[in-house]
């Protein structure tokens, strides 16, 4: 059994957000094939069918993504105590695992429908979250071998849909690929938990001291699949697959967007863990100033660039079929920054800090207000009415978590440090407009208009960097002199 390795925080996000980069670009590849060979039809009902096993996955996980890597994390100096508290908190997640897989086989036996065997090929997803263990990674700060799998797995992935989605009736194949991908993800880290931790009986005393707060952390969770997952079957059920489908493509470009965000706080909660239980404050807001600028930069051009270029983005990217994504894709990009900022809260502050409280009350409300939501728009507006309730729920969460955290965080100095990330995706935002008047509608005008968008904001980071004399700019010019 190995001792795991400290490793900086900036490697650590490199290969998070190389993985996230890798994880952005493959699907952004597939989609404009996979949307017109199988339509938007075919995507809503995988879209549906998806979303029901997923919720049966999350519950066979219950809490323990958030609570196996802070328990992880805070005792990861401690080898024999890392494996014990693995083997007690995985027997929890098996044995609801099990249970889930049977309660779906029950649930699939009893329904009538036309894509039944779809629902059956979605099994496989079950069984995945059943392997998952990247929260003992993620506690151990070892994200160069998870980064390193899941680039093979996504790549493997991405080889079989061109392969073997050849047509409209291969909606089986499509989802039986990405269904054995996430179980091959989730089955090769299996390889070398030896190599970290010792296998082993759980011990009773601590597994039954682990199910209340696994289930206390499952609470938000559940939660949160409200506007995450129970809007897509809402979508299925209360308006029509079609417009599932359309919902589908948009915000798979904005969760793939929202993932590599969202990948700085996944690197930077076990630390911040570990730095809450050693009470290293002041350590704790420097890595804190720094990852808030990292995470509203791309927060800001993302959102800001995505909506400037929607008008033009939604039919070339996706066919003619899928032209009014334009206003979806525009509407999801509102909720991005909020996402971000409430991500920051939750993930480097609250969690570490034991907040669960606050944090599960923050997300009830915000999907309260979202099921109201969707079930009031949804009939009237499809999935623009899916949207409005997104963004209700994003920007309702980050605002009760900043509520609660307001004594004990700076919240105006970070808040200050994204304003200005703000006024350059503005800026960006009208200079694309302008530019789009001028232009024909096109591939080339899409891509010019993206190169100009992104080098607006880029230039004015950097000048605002330099004349501020920030530290995150002084620390990337010191390491290239060095280097030099």
């Amino acid at each position: 059994m190995k001792q795991a390795k400290k490793t900086s925080v900036k490697v650590n996000i490199f290969y998070q957000m190389l993985y996230e980069v890798l994880a952005l670009s493959l699907p952004l590849i597939t989609a404009p094939y996979i949307s017109r060979v199988l339509g938007a039809e075919k995507i809503g009902i995988y879209s549906f069918t998806y979303s029901i096993a997923a919720y049966f996955g999350m519950f066979s996980m219950l809490g323990v993504k958030n609570h196996g890597n802070r328990e992880i994390a805070k005792n990861r100096e401690d080898k024999n105590k890392v494996s014990v508290i693995f083997c007690s908190i995985y027997f929890i997640q098996f044995l609801m695992s099990c249970l889930m897989v049977s309660v779906y086989i029950i649930y699939v036996s009893t329904l009538s429908v036309e894509f039944k065997n779809i629902f059956w090929i979605q099994l496989i997803y079950i069984f995945s979250y059943m392997l998952d263990i990247n929260w003992l990674f993620f506690g151990l700060e070892l994200f160069k071998y998870t980064s390193i799998r899941n680039i093979i797995i996504k790549i493997a992935t991405f080889a079989a849909t061109f392969l073997f989605v050849r047509n409209s009736d291969d909606l089986w194949k499509y989802c039986l690929v990405l269904a054995v991908g996430a179980l091959a993800s989730e089955g090769f880290m299996w390889a070398c938990v030896r190599t970290y931790i010792r296998l082993g009986k759980p011990q009773k005393d601590i597994v039954l001291a682990n199910i209340k707060p696994m289930l206390v952390m499952f609470i938000p969770v559940l939660a949160t699949s409200l506007y995450n997952i129970m809007d897509k079957i809402m979508l299925g059920s209360l308006s029509s697959k079609i417009q599932l489908g359309f919902y589908e493509n948009s915000e798979k470009i904005t969760n793939c967007v929202k993932t590599v965000i969202l990948s700085v706080g996944t690197v930077m909660m076990p630390r911040m863990s570990m730095l809450a239980a050693k009470n290293d404050a002041k350590k704790a807001e420097r890595y804190m100033g720094l990852s808030i600028e990292i995470i509203m930069f791309c927060a800001f051009s993302f959102s800001f660039g995505i909506a400037a270029v929607a008008h033009l983005f939604a039919p070339l990217y996706w066919g003619n079929e899928f032209a009014q994504c334009d206003v979806l894709l525009v509407g999801l990009c509102v909720a991005l920054p909020f996402s971000a900022f409430g991500n920051f809260i939750r993930t480097q502050y609250m969690i570490p800090h034991g907040m669960d409280r606050q944090y599960i009350t923050a997300v009830i409300v915000s999907a309260g207000v979202n099921a109201v939501a969707n079930l009031l728009l949804i009939p009237l507006l499809g999935a623009e009415g899916a949207v409005v309730g997104t963004v209700i729920a994003e920007g309702g969460v980050c605002i009760i978590q900043g509520y609660f955290v307001r004594k004990n965080m700076e919240l105006k100095t970070y808040i200050k440090k994204s304003v200005p990330y703000m006024g350059f995706g503005m800026v960006m935002y009208m200079a694309v407009k302008f530019l789009a008047f001028e232009l024909n509608d096109s591939v080339a005008s899409l891509i010019v208009q993206i190169l100009l968008g992104a080098t607006i904001y880029v230039l004015l980071t950097v000048i605002y960097m330099k004349y501020s004399k920030n530290e995150l700019l002084e620390g990337l010019i010191n390491r290239y002199r060095r280097r030099k």
